[in-house]
């Protein structure tokens, strides 16, 4: 009989998700500027991927009992990394429709739950689509398993077919219970020391709760009352019900050196800029389509990883999930952005994430039938989600070939249509979406205007009085007459002078007191500390 091991309770939440018009399955597209050779790939998957990891030998098994980890006694790699060539032009909007075909396909139950296809003509190099079922891992996890895959240099030797043993990973065992399940999953998240987790422990420690939860069970969605008695966000073209059609579409990539030059100069983290910019192109979009903005907010999911140390190298899903409403109702390009700054900040220091992962980990064990009704309740709440990944900072090549590109979409739930992937990769940052066509049939119309609301903020900033130093709270008074919320500091916790009076226009010795704005370094010589902050692309447009 083939081994097998018992699935997490998480785990199975995300397997038994699966819809028709929402696969649970991680999709990434990788450009590459050369083509690659289909043998070498394949023996790269095979010795670092399956070699490492045995649960890509392994198939997804369901029984009354619970889910299981089983191997796959006729396992073959071939069946898993398949060659493709596009037709017609094989260029970018080929490739977009390939990616979108994909993505709702099905991966075989009956087989380990990926695969890849080599694109072997796209563009006079190669692409690669992925695709890895949600159960196996979560995004931070697999971005972690495909870069295993990559070398730092184009000359790395080629690798041989492997037969290597498989590496025994740590697994986790399945809860006694719901109750158990739950202190488990806090408790981790209180291992990264964060004021997050500290809350998180905190709920998990009340006595009466904890008795609560283990006489009902799935009573903790009590403690959840806030989040589900959110109201749905507004009624927008992104609502609706979802189909069996999607849409892939990416943009170019911008200068990640420029996104967080902003973000230095305003006072907001790189992630305030990308996500105001998100807001700012959906704003652009609904007008484009004569859709009122008065008003208008996109509420967003937005996993939250909440791995420790211990979690490093392995697989399965450990975060949580946060909800972030959208400003786009707001014109303003730099009100906007303060405002995410905020709703950011406020997500940070909520305990919303470790509490939905102990919620999934208590439906992945309750009937399938509760678990569909309390992610149908959570996903009316929300029109998209949303992931911003950070990568590697330098090139990297897979199978001898440089990467160039690589975009990274997590599944929808529910009658979600909308997902957006922010992934820096070499110091730039790509935008992707993939819709739902029966929400947004033309996402390659959107795509574009992220780089052009960044543009717009970087713009507007140039603006500003540029022969003094900036500083983030001035700039807030000469735009809008108002100081916005301080960011958060490095611990998570705001500053001390962060008091409601700091929102007033008319400073106090409180906010004189406040921690001092880091300003860029010194400029070179060669350059007037004007010219210095203004990147190198816009320093002639006068």
């Amino acid at each position: 009989m083939p081994q097998r091991e018992r699935m997490s309770a998480v785990d199975t939440a995300w397997l038994r998700m699966d819809r028709p018009t929402n696969l649970m399955m991680i999709v990434g597209v990788m450009v590459f500027n050369e083509r690659i050779d289909f043998a070498r790939l394949r023996n790269t998957v095979e010795a670092r991927m399956v070699g490492r990891y045995r649960r890509f030998r392994q198939c997804a098994v369901q029984e009354v009992t619970g889910a299981w980890w089983q191997d796959d006694p006729d396992f073959d790699i071939e069946a898993h990394v398949k060659r493709r060539v596009l037709p017609g032009k094989a260029g970018k909007k080929e490739l977009q429709a390939l990616a979108s075909e994909l993505s709702v396909q099905p991966l075989n139950p009956g087989k380990p739950l990926w695969r890849f296809d080599l694109v072997e003509n796209y563009n006079g190099g190669s692409a690669l689509v992925a695709r890895i079922h949600h159960s196996i891992a979560d995004g931070i996890a697999l971005v972690g398993v495909i870069l295993s895959l990559t070398d730092l240099s184009p000359d790395a030797p080629a690798q041989r077919r492997s037969t290597a043993k498989h590496k025994e990973e740590r697994t986790d065992d399945m809860p006694a219970g719901l109750l158990d399940t739950l202190v488990e999953t806090l408790t981790s998240a209180f291992s990264m020391g964060t004021e997050l987790g500290g809350k998180a422990l905190t709920l998990a420690s009340d006595a009466d709760r904890l008795s609560t939860y283990g006489k009902y069970g799935i009573g903790l969605l009590t403690e959840l009352a806030k989040l589900l008695a959110m109201p749905v966000d507004s009624p927008t073209s992104f609502k609706g019900k979802t189909s069996t059609v999607k849409r892939v579409a990416w943009c170019d990539p911008i200068p990640l050196g420029e996104v967080k030059a902003l973000g230095k100069a305003l006072g907001c983290s790189v992630n305030d800029i990308l996500l105001a910019a998100v807001a700012g192109a959906l704003r652009a979009y609904f007008q484009q389509k004569g859709e009122s903005v008065e008003g208008v907010e996109v509420r967003a999911v937005i996993p939250v990883n909440l791995r420790s140390a211990k979690d490093e190298g392995t697989l399965g899903n450990r975060f949580g999930l946060g909800t972030l409403s959208l400003p786009v109702y707001e014109d303003n390009p730099f009100a906007r952005l303060f405002l995410v700054r905020e709703r950011m900040n406020e997500l940070k220091n909520s305990y919303q994430p470790p509490l939905t992962l102990g919620l999934l980990a208590a439906v992945g064990v309750a009937p399938k039938m509760v678990q569909q009704q309390f992610l149908d309740i959570l996903a009316s709440k929300a029109s998209a989600v949303m992931t911003n990944v950070p990568g590697p900072k330098q090139p990297l090549y897979l199978a001898g070939a440089r990467l160039d590109q690589v975009m990274v979409w997590v599944p929808q739930s529910g009658d979600i249509g909308i997902g957006v992937s922010i992934l820096s990769y070499n110091d730039k940052v790509q935008f992707g979406m993939v819709t739902d066509r029966h929400f947004v049939a033309d996402p390659e119309a959107i795509t574009p205007l992220f780089e052009a609301e960044f543009e717009k903020m970087l713009l507007a900033l140039l603006m500003i009085d540029w022969e003094t130093p900036l500083d983030p709270q001035q700039i807030e008074k000469q735009l809008f007459g108002k100081q916005m919320p301080p960011p958060l500091d490095a611990s998570g916790a705001k500053p001390k002078a962060a008091t409601a009076r700091a929102r007033t226009s008319a400073p106090t010795k409180s906010a004189a007191r406040a921690k001092p704005v880091v300003h860029p370094k010194p400029a070179a010589a060669t350059e007037t500390p004007a010219t210095a902050r203004i990147p190198k692309r816009f320093r002639n447009l006068g």
